[in-house]
């Protein structure tokens, strides 16, 4: 089978293990403490698939980004269950109506506030730190141009700078790995070749389609869309920009959809920037979490595409999951 066969799957890395997302499902595969591997199978249905509206370009990349925020954080809670176990058997049962009330919910709650606070710092130092910079440069440079392009810049060196920081953190530098191992296996596959740890390794683990492209074209075409804001008010600014991200989402969506899917040199260029910020987003995995990573994949085609067992993994069921 050529790999033009092959369905095209996406991915995450979580606490210790790798999400694959297919059409309809998506897998977590975790590597547990005892070094076995745990993998679970969710149904995920899009609604770009149930409502018509919804799969329009511009559209589809707001609906998508939106999901892939949702399921992101759904993942991420079930990896990081696997190592809460221990802690919850050493605590005591607790007392009341509230006591158990909070066992039941608590979880959920911080999850919630932990999304707030999380869009809330996005907010400000990707939105409303910009606007300030870009502001008070304006009593030198009275251009909204200039703002907007210099909003931009200063938006895209503080992403960088944030994820410099935080990779070189020892638990984020292990979930870079199994991003790379992500990257890796869906290379892989893609590449119409079996799923062995050995043709794993002989892969990429660069993706056009990753989330880090993703992240560095909205801020591309942010620089574009907002040196077109003619306002230099600081709060009407912020407004504007909070206006703008599901266009500038939408349009991102599309852009590296068609980039995945492109030959051409100059897309190719276009998006290297986004290849390379990857170098710092992901890590070279070792065979173990390689092996997390297929279980993962294997775990999804078993739902999705049963045919492709054989193909990619032998008559063998090599990672029982």
């Amino acid at each position: 089978m050529n790999d033009q066969a092959r369905p095209s799957i996406g991915g995450q890395a979580v606490m210790e293990g790798v999400m694959m997302n297919g059409r309809s499902h998506y897998a977590v595969a975790v590597r547990k403490t005892d070094g076995s591997i745990e993998a679970a199978l969710f149904d995920h249905g899009s609604m770009t698939e149930r409502h018509k509206i919804l799969s329009w370009p511009l559209i589809r990349g707001v609906i998508r980004f939106a999901e892939s925020l949702i399921v992101g954080m759904k993942t991420l809670t079930y990896s990081a269950d696997f190592f809460m176990e221990e802690e919850e058997e050493e605590k005591k049962e607790p007392k009341g109506k509230l006591g158990r009330w909070w066992q039941e919910h608590g979880d959920s709650i911080t999850m919630g506030i932990t999304m707030v606070l999380a869009v809330l710092l996005c907010l400000g130092l990707f939105v409303a730190l910009p606007v300030a910079i870009s502001r008070f440069l304006y009593t030198y440079i009275p251009s909204t141009y200039v703002m907007g392009i210099v909003e931009g810049i200063v938006r895209m060196l503080l992403f960088l700078l944030y994820m410099v920081l935080i990779a070189k953190m020892k638990d984020i530098q292990r979930t870079f790995e199994y991003h790379g191992a992500e990257h890796k296996v869906i290379n892989c596959f893609e590449a119409g070749l079996p799923l062995t740890v050995e043709n794993v390794k002989t892969c990429s683990r660069f993706n056009k389609r990753c989330g880090t492209s993703f992240i560095f074209i909205i801020m591309l075409l942010s620089i574009l869309l907002n040196a077109f804001i003619q306002v230099t008010n600081p709060g009407l600014r912020f407004l504007c920009h909070l206006a703008l991200i599901p266009v500038i989402a939408g349009a991102s969506y599309e852009v590296l959809k068609f980039s995945a899917r492109s030959k051409s040199k100059i897309i190719d260029w276009l998006v290297s920037p986004g290849l390379m910020i990857q170098r710092i987003t992901t890590n070279e995995p070792d065979d173990q979490e390689i092996e997390v990573a297929i279980a993962s994949v294997k775990t999804l085609l078993e739902k999705e595409h049963p045919q492709l067992i054989p193909e990619c993994f032998g008559e063998e069921n090599l990672y029982e999951a």
